[in-house]
Parts: C-alpha cells; structure tokens; sequence
C-alpha cells in the first residue's frame, strides 16, 4: 500500500503533510511513500533528508499510483482527474468551502476523510489538527501584534521613567485563545479574556488572566466542547461589557469561531472608535467572515489610529512547526486507518474516529 503526497500551492500554503521523522514512521508501518520531488525544498528540506521514498516529478502520476493522499487543503481540480476508485484523500478539506471538488472525488468512489471533523475523544488527540495548529495561532498572533504595536509590552522601571505593561484582550478561550493568554502574559502584558463558555473561566486564571464575563449568562457550550452561537440578549450585554474592556485595550486578540457557520461579529465600530491611537486588534477569524468590523483578509487595516490585521493563513509565519506538528496528526490517522494484520487501509466504520471524519456526498 502507498501513500502520497504532492506539493501544495507555496503561495497559499507553505506547510507539508509527511516530515522525514513521519515518512519514516509511515515506512515503518509496511507502506510505502511517493512524494513530489523538492516537497519541502521551501522548507530548507532537501529530498535527501527523506530515505525509503520515491520521488516523482509528476503529481498526476503520484496520484494515480497512490492509494492514499496525504495534503493540507483540497487538491485542484485538475488533481482530482488522477485519483483511483477506492484510493483514500485525507486532509483539511473544509466541505462547506470545498462541496463541489469533494462531490466529484465522490462520484469517482474516492474515500475522502476531514481531520478538522474528528470527534473531541482521547482516542483522536494525537490527530487533533484543530488544536495543533490552533495553538500556534494563537503564539503567532501575539507576535504579530506585538511587532504592529512598536511599543514596549512589560512593565520596565528605568532612571528616565516607568514603562506601562501593555494591555492585552483575548475574546474567545478555546486552543488559541488560551495559547495567546499565555504567550501575553510570558511577555509581560496584563491581560484578560472573555468566551462565552463558563469552562473558560477557570482555564483562563490558571494562566493568569482575568475572566470577563456577562451577569447572568448561560453557559453556551456544546457537548462536544465548542462554542455555540449567543441569543440576542447576551450579545447586547457582551457589547456593552466589550466596549468598556476595548478602551482600556492595547492589543485585543480575536479567535471566537463557530463550527460550521460564519465567525461572530463581536468587535464593532462603535468599539473601535473608542480605542486609544495605536492600538492593535489582531483577527483570527477572518477567513470565516471575521469578528471585527473592518477586517479584510490578508490585509492592514487603520481606522482612526487602529489597526485591524487579518491574516489568511497565519500558519505561513512559521511552517517549519506547524508542519512537524501537523505531519504528526496524519501519521496518527494513518496509523488508526491501516491494519497490519490485512495489509491494507480499513474503514471501519463502527470506529468513531472513522465514521466522523468520513465525508458523505452533499446536495
């Protein structure tokens, strides 16, 4: 049995699915592995790095010749025209995004499985690329904030003057957001957060922010542990507290998603209005429409001294690790997917891991 793995386009996405350390790995599992030449040359990842595996210069031969592909994103159009009946996609796949292009890997008998729909079991954590990805997110997009800002983050006590620690808002206390608090406050800023789950409240002072919460708030959690979208009572009462916290902010960190539908606006132009010249607002949901007014994708934003950066793929700022962690999660699935004892992959669909992540043909 082979896996694949072909080049993603270096322009949108820099990261790779197979590593030297999970090729070798994968090998040792009895499988074989094709990957394009210069895979991770962008990298700073010669082929020579790679031992037991071929190298084609032809994705579409690879493809045909796979029975499992290992990517990051889904494949283009003209890719999918080389994938086997029977061969296996793995990848984040974004079936809303991408409906079309899975619908005709569908109609070609192409098992297409979705890592970002694994179930939240202890089984799946080391195939959570939600959570390994998301933690270097959430690290990123304090850095980045903090080389907008073109101040001092710490408090510092000289002879010429006190310099103020910066103050930091988090709004939303899942895997990034967490990881942005503890990034902050490693620096030296004061920083608080806010999430609509009451879980949040205890995650977020053991790090050593302070919890900003609605009176009298429900708590708006799923079973599977994500953040469920807010009734209009709570989002007036979230505005009101917001605006006062926004004032006082420095740098507000923005990670607040909803599984399957478009990111809550939170951030609203009154509140930028209100916010100090200078001051940073960092979104990470922008490519799910945003929470922030004036975020656009890929881009700098001032309004009246502020800046609103969206990035679209955050994980570009730093490839190297977000590839060795994302290459560990694929080699996880794979792991769970083959079975020694046949010699081939298995789907099992009495396997939750299995059957959540399958994706089924849409209208």
């Amino acid at each position: 049995m082979i896996v694949g793995s072909v080049k993603e386009d270096a322009s949108l996405d820099k990261r790779i699915s197979i590593t030297p350390e999970t090729a070798q790995s994968i090998s040792n599992l009895g499988l074989k592995i094709f990957l394009e030449k210069r895979y991770a040359e962008h990298l700073g990842i010669p082929d020579e790095n790679y031992k037991n595996v071929n190298f084609f210069d032809n994705p579409h031969e690879l493809i045909k010749n796979s029975n499992l592909l290992a990517q990051i994103n889904c494949p283009s159009t003209k890719l999918i025209e080389s994938f086997k009946e029977n061969s296996i996609l793995l990848g984040i796949l974004n079936s809303d995004k991408n409906n079309e292009s899975l619908n005709n890997l569908l109609k070609k008998k192409v098992n297409i499985f979705s890592l970002e729909l694994l179930p939240r079991i202890t089984r799946a954590q080391s195939m959570d690329v939600l959570s390994s990805q998301a933690n270097l997110a959430g690290y990123r997009a304090v850095i980045e904030s903090i080389y907008e800002f073109e101040k001092a983050i710490p408090m510092m006590m000289t002879a010429a003057g006190t310099v103020p620690a910066a103050k930091v808002l988090v709004i939303g206390a899942g895997v990034a957001g967490l990881q942005a608090i503890a990034t902050a406050k490693r620096l030296g800023a004061i920083v608080s957060a806010t999430d609509v789950r009451a879980a949040s409240k205890e995650q977020v002072e053991s790090l050593g922010g302070k919890f900003l919460t609605v009176e009298g708030s429900e708590n708006l959690e799923t079973k599977g542990g994500y953040a469920k979208e807010a009734g209009e009572d709570f989002k007036i009462k979230q505005a009101q507290m917001l605006e006062k916290a926004a004032l006082n902010s420095d740098i507000i960190i923005c990670t607040a998603l909803i599984p399957g539908k478009p990111a809550p606006r939170i951030i609203s132009e009154k509140m930028i209005d209100g916010m100090k010249q200078g001051s940073i607002i960092f979104d990470l949901a922008v490519t799910q429409g945003g929470n922030s007014a004036y975020s656009e994708t890929n881009k700098i934003v001032v309004k009246k001294g502020v800046k609103i950066i969206g990035m679209s793929n955050v994980m570009n700022k730093l490839p190297v690790t977000a590839s060795s962690l994302y290459a560990k999660n694929i080699f996880s699935f794979i792991r769970n997917l083959y079975s020694k004892e046949k010699k081939q992959f298995f789907i099992n669909i009495e396997d939750e891991i299995i059957k959540d992540t399958l994706i089924k043909e849409k209208n």
